[in-house]
C-alpha cells in the first residue's frame, strides 16, 4: 500500500491510534509519512515517556549539587530529548519488525506500515540503523559515565518486543527501557550513580506498569485470540487493585528519591510539592478508569505526560530554590 493522500489532506496510510490531526498525516513530505508512523512520529506519547525520566534524571541532580545547575545540563535535556526521539523511532521499529504477523492480527495495530504494506522489512531495518546512529552520535557528546549506561540500555531495547512471548509481565521490561534515562541523566550531570536515580529508576517501572497496563486494555480481547501475554489480561477486574499499588509504589519511591538527594528544605518542599501534583493525578486518573472503555484507556494513558511532567516542574522550581537560597545566603 502506497501512502497517498485523501481529499481532506491526511493520508490514506494513518494507523489507527495516531492522535488526529498529526502533523505526520497531514504536513509531512508523502514520501517520509510510512517511516515516521514507523517511528510514531504520529503518536508522540511515547517519546514523552521516554523523555520525562530523564529530565527527572538530570533535574533532581542538579536541585541536589551543592554547585546548582550548570549550563552543560541544558545540553543534557535537550540532547536526551533528541535521543528520546530517535530511540524511541528506532525502538518502534525494531518492535514492530519483531511484531508484524501479530500486529496483522490486532485490529489496532494492522495499520502500521509493515503488515499494511507501506514499508518493507528491509527497509524498516534500515531506518531503525539510521535512528540508532543519529542517537549514538548525540551520546558521544556526554560524558563517559552516561555514555557506557546509554550502550549497555540497548540489552532492554533488543528484549522488550519478545517479553510478551514468555511473561505475563511484559511491562516490567518496558519499564526497565523506557526509565534508563534517568539513571543516564544523573550519570551526565553528576559523573556517576547513588541511591536517588536507583530510586528513581524503581519509581519509573512501578509509573510503567500503571500507564501500560490501562493503555493494554485496548488490546486485551486480541491480545487473548493470538496469545499475547499483559498485565492487562494477568489482572483482569482486579486492575484497579493493582494500579493502586502501583500508584503509592510510584509515589513512595519518588519521594524516598527525593529524600535520599539531601535537598535544601525550601527545595525538598518544592520537590514534594510537584509530586504531590502528580500523586493527585494519578488519583484522578484511577478515578476514571473503565476498562472496557477502549478510548477512555488511550486518553488516561496519554495523559500520564502531564503527571510526569508535574514532578518534572517540581524539580525545576527545587533548582531555583536552591539558587534563590545561594544568592540571599539564607
Amino acid at each position: 500500500m502506497s501512502a497517498q493522500s485523501n481529499p481532506s489532506g491526511a493520508s490514506q496510510g494513518s494507523v489507527a491510534d495516531a492522535v488526529r490531526g498529526n502533523w505526520v498525516d497531514f504536513r509531512a513530505p508523502r514520501w517520509t509519512r510510512p517511516y515516521l508512523r514507523l517511528s510514531r512520529a504520529d503518536r508522540p506519547i511515547g517519546t514523552w515517556l521516554l523523555l520525562i525520566p530523564c529530565w527527572w534524571g538530570v533535574a533532581l541532580a542538579a536541585a541536589a549539587d551543592a554547585g546548582g545547575a550548570r549550563p552543560p545540563d541544558l545540553w543534557i535535556a535537550l540532547g536526551c530529548a533528541l535521543g528520546a526521539v530517535l530511540m524511541r523511532g528506532a525502538g518502534c521499529t525494531w518492535n514492530d519488525l519483531t511484531d508484524q504477523d501479530f500486529d496483522a492480527k490486532v485490529a489496532r495495530t494492522r495499520s502500521r506500515p509493515l503488515p499494511s504494506g507501506q514499508v518493507t522489512p528491509r527497509g524498516a531495518a534500515a531506518w531503525m540503523v539510521i535512528q540508532a546512529l543519529l542517537a549514538c552520535a548525540i551520546l558521544l557528546t556526554f560524558p563517559p559515565a552516561a555514555i557506557w549506561l546509554g550502550v549497555a540500555s540497548l540489552a532492554l531495547v533488543a528484549i522488550y518486543p519478545f517479553a510478551k512471548r514468555f511473561t505475563w509481565w511484559p511491562q516490567v521490561f518496558l519499564g526497565l527501557a523506557f526509565n534508563w534515562g534517568a539513571l543516564l541523566a544523573w550519570a551526565a550531570h553528576a559523573g556517576g550513580l547513588g541511591w536517588p536515580p536507583v530510586l528513581l529508576y524503581l519509581a519509573g517501572i512501578s509509573w510503567t506498569l500503571f500507564y501500560d497496563t490501562i493503555y493494554a486494555h485496548q488490546d486485551r480481547e486480541d491480545d487473548a485470540l493470538i496469545g499475547v501475554k499483559s498485565t492487562a489480561r494477568l489482572f483482569g477486574t482486579a486492575t484497579k487493585r493493582w494500579l493502586a499499588g502501583f500508584a503509592t509504589l510510584t509515589v513512595a519511591l519518588l519521594a524516598l528519591a527525593i529524600l535520599a538527594a539531601g535537598l535544601e528544605p525550601l527545595a525538598r518542599a518544592c520537590a514534594f510539592a510537584g509530586l504531590a501534583a502528580m500523586a493527585g493525578h494519578l488519583l484522578w486518573q484511577l478515578r476514571r478508569l473503565d476498562i472496557d472503555d477502549p478510548d477512555g484507556c488511550l486518553t488516561l494513558f496519554r495523559s500520564n505526560r502531564d503527571a510526569g511532567l508535574l514532578l518534572v516542574a517540581g524539580f525545576l522550581l527545587a533548582i531555583a530554590a536552591a539558587a534563590l537560597r545561594d544568592v540571599t545566603g539564607s
